[in-house]
Order: C-alpha cells, then sequence, then structure tokens
C-alpha cells in the first residue's frame, strides 16, 4: 500500500479522493514538510516530486520494500570491498618500509596510537555519514554544512588523479604476470637483448663483487624491458607511448569497466575473489618466505626496536601519515560504499573490523618482504639494510622479484605475487572510482539517472586517458609526481576539514544522534573528544609538517627540475582549491540579507530532515510498522 499521511480520526479507506500523485487514497497532511533533494527521488526509485508530495519516508528500512534502490546482496559484500579498497599495493610496499626506517618495532607504538586515536575514529566517522545519509561525496554536504559542499568535488579530483597513475602501476603487474608464463623468467639472467655490461648475477655464484655500480638483472628488466626508460631524457623528454604498457590499461580499465558498470550487485561479486585471493597468496609466500636461508636476519631487522626514534617528530609523523593514507578516510569511498547499507546495520563494528584486518595485514606483510630481504642479504654476503633501501614500487618490481627468480619454483611464485598485486590495485580502483560515480551521479539525478553504464563509460575513458602520459618511456616519472602532489597534502588537507565540518559545523551532538537512530545507541565519550579534537589536531600537525619538510623530489637517480616541482604544487592546489571558490560562490549567490544568508549555507536543517535518508530510531514502533508501508515523520 501506499503511505499516506491520514490524520487521527480520519477514514484511511475514504474513496473518491486522489492525492496529488494522481494515486487512490486520503489526501496527505497540510503540514509543513521539508522537501527532500531530487537525488532521493531517484535512489529510492521513486518517480519524481512523488515521495515530496505523498510523504513518502526518507530512507531507512524503505530502501527493503524497494527494489530499486541499490543495496549490498549480502554484508560480507560490504565488508570485503571496504577491506579491499582500504588493504592495497601501499600496504606490501609502503608499510615495511616505513616500519624498518622509523625504529623497527618500536615504530609499532606511534602506529597503534595514531590508529586508535585518529585513523579509526575516522574511518568510523565516515562509514556512520554514508549510511545515515545515503548518498555520494557531493550531494551529502547539503545535508551536513551545505557551505563546505567544495569538499565533495575536491574529493572527485582527488580520486581523478589517483586514477591517472594508479592503474598504471597495476598495467606494470599485469605486464610482469603475462612474463612470467615462461620456463625461465626473464629477469632471472643477464643473458637479455636489453642487458648492459653492468648487469651482475650474483646468486649462485662466490666469485662475484657487488659493486655501487652493478645492476641486478631484476632491476634492469624493469628499466630498460618493462619502463625502457633509457628512451626518456626526464619531464623535458618523456617520448612516446609503450604500447605494450597501453595494452595492459587497456585490459586492467575494461575489467574495471564491467566490475563497477551495475553498481554493487556485480562488484559486491568480485570482490569476493578479488579481496580473498591476496590474503591465500600472502600465506603461501609467507610460508615460502620463512623456510629460506637468512630469512630470519629480515625478520630481525624487521621488527628490532630502536627506542630512541621515537623521540624523533618525523618518526610520528611518518606513522599518522601511514595510517591515515592505508584506512583512506577523506577518499569518499566509505561514503559510497556504506550508502548502500542496510539503514541500521552495524556500522560501528564494521569500523572496528575492517581497520583492524588493515592494520594487522600491513603487520604480516612486512613478514612477507622482510624474510625475502633477509635471504638475498645471506646471498650477496651483505647487511639486511643494503638490500632494503628500495621503497616504493622498486620494492615490488625490482627487489622482490629478483628474489623469487632464484628460488625453487620461481615460475609459480612469481605468478601467484603478480596476479596478487594486480587483485590488491584492482580492490583500491573499485572503491576509488565508486565513490565519484556515486558522487556525481546523486549530485545529478536528473541527468544521469539510469545512465549508469554509460556514466561509467565515460568516466573510465576519461581515466584512460589521462593515464597516457604514465605510460610513455619517462613515464615512471610522472607516475612519481601524481603520487606525491595528486593525493599528496590535499587529501590530508580534506579530511580535515571534513572532520571540522561534522564535528564543529553540523555538530557532535546532532551526529551522535544520528548514529543513535541506525544502531540504538550513542557514540562514546572517546569518539566524541577523538572527533572533536584529537583527530584534527593529529591532521593539522600531518598538513604543516608536510608543508615544512619539503625533501627534493627524486626517482633512481633522477632529480626533478624545479620547474615539476611547481607544476606538482598547482595539481595539488587544483583540488583543493574547489573549496573556499565554493565558498565563495555560495555567500555572492545565495540571496537574502547577510544573515540570511549565513543561515542558509550554514544550516543543513532544511536539506537534513527530509533527504538524510535516515529511518526511525532502531527498535522504536515507527522501525516495527516501518515494513507495514505506515506513514514515519522523516524529521
Amino acid at each position: 500500500p501506499t503511505p499516506s499521511c491520514t490524520r487521527p480520526g480520519a477514514d484511511p479507506g475514504s474513496i473518491g479522493d486522489r492525492n496529488p500523485c494522481g494515486e487512490a487514497g486520503p489526501q496527505p497532511c497540510a503540514r509543513k514538510t521539508a522537501l527532500p533533494p531530487p537525488a532521493f527521488d531517484q535512489r529510492m526509485g521513486f518517480s519524481a516530486g512523488c515521495s515530496r508530495c505523498c510523504g513518502f519516508p526518507a530512507g531507512g528500512g524503505e530502501q527493503q520494500k524497494n527494489p530499486s534502490l541499490p543495496q549490498w546482496s549480502k554484508k560480507m559484500d560490504f565488508l570485503l570491498s571496504v577491506i579491499g579498497f582500504a588493504v592495497d599495493l601501499g600496504n606490501v610496499w609502503r608499510f615495511p618500509y616505513i616500519c624498518y626506517q622509523n625504529g623497527g618495532g618500536a615504530f609499532l607504538i606511534p602506529y597503534t596510537l595514531m590508529a586508535v586515536f585518529g585513523g579509526v575514529p575516522l574511518f568510523y566517522m565516515e562509514l556512520a555519514l554514508g549510511q545515515f545519509h545515503r548518498t555520494g561525496a557531493i550531494p551529502i554536504w547539503k545535508r551536513i554544512c551545505p557551505i563546505f559542499k567544495g569538499i565533495g568535488f575536491a574529493i572527485c579530483i582527488i580520486g581523478l588523479y589517483v586514477s591517472f597513475y594508479y592503474n598504471t602501476i597495476i598495467a606494470w603487474a599485469l605486464y610482469y604476470f603475462y612474463s612470467s608464463f615462461s620456463g625461465t623468467l626473464p629477469w632471472a639472467s643477464c643473458d637479455n637483448p636489453w642487458n648492459t655490461p653492468a648487469c651482475t648475477n650474483y646468486f649462485g655464484r662466490s666469485n662475484v663483487t657487488w659493486t655501487n655500480f652493478s645492476r641486478s638483472p631484476a632491476e634492469e628488466f624493469y628499466m630498460r624491458k618493462v619502463l625502457e626508460i633509457q628512451k626518456s631524457g626526464g619531464l623535458y623528454d618523456v617520448g612516446g607511448v609503450r604500447w605494450q604498457l597501453l595494452l595492459c590499461l587497456f585490459l586492467i580499465f575494461t575489467i574495471v569497466y564491467f566490475s563497477l558498470w551495475k553498481g554493487v550487485k556485480t562488484s559486491g561479486k568480485v570482490v569476493w575473489v578479488t579481496a580473498t585471493l591476496p590474503y591465500v597468496v600472502l600465506l603461501v609466500l609467507l610460508v615460502r618466505g620463512a623456510t629460506l636461508p637468512g630469512a630470519w636476519r629480515g625478520v630481525i631487522f624487521y621488527l628490532r626496536p630502536d627506542w630512541g626514534k621515537l623521540l624523533s617528530t618525523a618518526v610520528w609523523v611518518d606513522a599518522a601519515a601511514q595510517i591515515f593514507f592505508s584506512l583512506g578516510p577523506g577518499f569518499g569511498v566509505l561514503l559510497a560504499l556504506a550508502s548502500y547499507n542496510h539503514f541500521h546495520n552495524n556500522c560501528y563494528r564494521d569500523a572496528l573490523i575492517t581497520s583492524t584486518v588493515n592494520c594487522l595485514t600491513s603487520f604480516l606483510s612486512g613478514f612477507v618482504i622482510f624474510t625475502v630481504l633477509g635471504y638475498m642479504a645471506e646471498m650477496r654476503d651483505v647487511e639486511v639494510e643494503d638490500v632494503a633501501r628500495d621503497k616504493g614500487p622498486s620494492l615490488l618490481f625490482i627487489t622482490y622479484p629478483e628474489a623469487i627468480a632464484n628460488m625453487v619454483g620461481s615460475t609459480f611464485f612469481a605468478i601467484i605475487f603478480f596476479l596478487m598485486m594486480i587483485m590488491l590495485g584492482l580492490d583500491s580502483t573499485f572503491g576509488g572510482l565508486e565513490a565519484v560515480i556515486t558522487a556525481v551521479m546523486d549530485e545529478y539525478p536528473q541527468v544521469l539517472a539510469g545512465r549508469r553504464e554509460l556514466f561509467v563509460l565515460g568516466l573510465i575513458t576519461v581515466c584512460f586517458l589521462g593515464s597516457l602520459s604514465t605510460l610513455t618511456y619517462g613515464g615512471a616519472y610522472v607516475v612519481k609526481l601524481l603520487e606525491e602532489f595528486g593525493a599528496g597534502c590535499s587529501i590530508l588537507a580534506v579530511v580535515l576539514l571534513e572532520t571540522i565540518a561534522v564535528s564543529w559545523f553540523y555538530g557532535i551532538q546532532r551526529f551522535s544522534h544520528d548514529v543513535k537512530a541506525m544502531l540504538g545507541f550513542t557514540p562514546g565519550m572517546f569518539w566524541k573528544v577523538c572527533w572533536v579534537a584529537v583527530s584534527p589536531a593529529l591532521l593539522a600537525f600531518i598538513v604543516i609538517s608536510s608543508l615544512l619538510d619539503q625533501p627534493p623530489l627524486m626517482l633512481f637517480d633522477y632529480q626533478y627540475p624545479e620547474w615539476s616541482i611547481s607544476v606538482g604544487y598547482l595539481i595539488e592546489a587544483s583540488s583543493f582549491i574547489c573549496i573556499p571558490f565554493y565558498m565563495v560562490y555560495k555567500l555572492v549567490w545565495t540571496p537574502g540579507s547577510l544573515k540570511q544568508v549565513r543561515s542558509r549555507v550554514g544550516d543543513p536543517a532544511a536539506h537534513a530532515q527530509a533527504g538524510s535518508g535516515q529511518g526511525p530510531p532502531l527498535g522504536s514502533a515507527q522501525d516495527q510498522g516501518w515494513g507495514a508501508g505506515q506513514m514515519v515523520d522523516a524529521t
């Protein structure tokens, strides 16, 4: 039955009246009802304006009755999607390097503290916001604090920048994956056309001396065969496009498109493979690494605490930056994924589970990496520190493949290792692009409703074209530049403003009441203090430290010219500047007196009440009668 508003004592079965939607039944109440935004009608599957005039309740339990509203088929679809996004390539290459660089086992203390007081609270906040308001990163600000809507646009731009370079790294992994299907791995020897006289293979040879000019077969394969970086003169001359990498990237984006084109119904099934397979591979590689000669040397080097490092401010900055980038608040992904949840889903428990899994995965990856580094140090007869200098993609494309090439069963381990990298990368890409898709489609439902497949195709095409510069001979230089400035300090500043907008402008009490409406309990004092003070303070500390400490940007032996750093700052500013620009636009173009304008651009009440997507409080009489189609006052 169509929900209607019937005054007490009125005959609910009156015949002859038609409500404004043209449906038989009683007229709606004359009470003033706040109108939900158009995006709400589209996501709820109602015809334009129907929810406005008929008094449909907003979101919550209504989604269960309406099959047209996208929703996760299973709870595990959501959990695996969140875990898949949070656990990415950075967990494998960034955490182990940062850990040993900042005191080994001692680093776990600042890392854990930053996770508890900074990362997890913001992770929880974003899941709760997305689940309560049931919309993407752009329109959600109409219901929180309209003047901060520029944050949503900034998030989408950052998401595009990340897609320009991140998928190229996955394409490199796909190239390695294809190259692994051979009896002898192509990076196992120096007997290939791309090798130089500097190529030195020391494995299994006792009379080989490793010098500063020596290059391993794996290093030359990566630089001279995969990248062909020797054909580039730097950013001044990046050269032509590598057609092999172009084909690999095309295949990656094809997979991404067919995983996202139908929304969570398709991506929720794909993550059962892409999010679980990496854990199987990690365990296999851990067992294999633990059996290698010298593995114990790597583990000791990884965990040996250097307590003096804890007195360094840089260690705490690295710990905070690592946890924020790893968990991923601020990218809009958690908002988007949680917006497809049941209204009363326990997002508090989900936040604790997924963030814990993420941190433990980073810690486990360190053992996988350092058992192999210990093995390499044993073979080279050097210290582990001497073979642990590579970081970032070099760790995954040079150091680890070099060790794999000299294992028994090298082909098998190479195949599963690069398959794991592809899966880890795809999961993060799914989340990153879904954030952009949900945000834009919810913001412009009149144009994009029913056209998801076409919009996703257009977005994938833009990402593919934007990635072309990273596929050139000097593409690795472009990847490094985008990695540093595309989502560096700007995303941290966005998260800072997001936290301030929710905690200070929307109000911590109002947000706590929203959480109680969903979960049946109010967040404790610990969470409120973190949201209001601790997390913003940590983020401000990281942003200021990052701006004050800008080391020279280098890749291999190439130092980036000054003009490229200026370009990087422009890239960084191009996303963040959306926030002040939108504030000025909103203040200038909103009609009314100064007092009225200030109220309209800062007060979410007119937007948040009926259009928030909220359901009835858990366990209330309204909640119990929700499924029967009874009218619930959305305000």
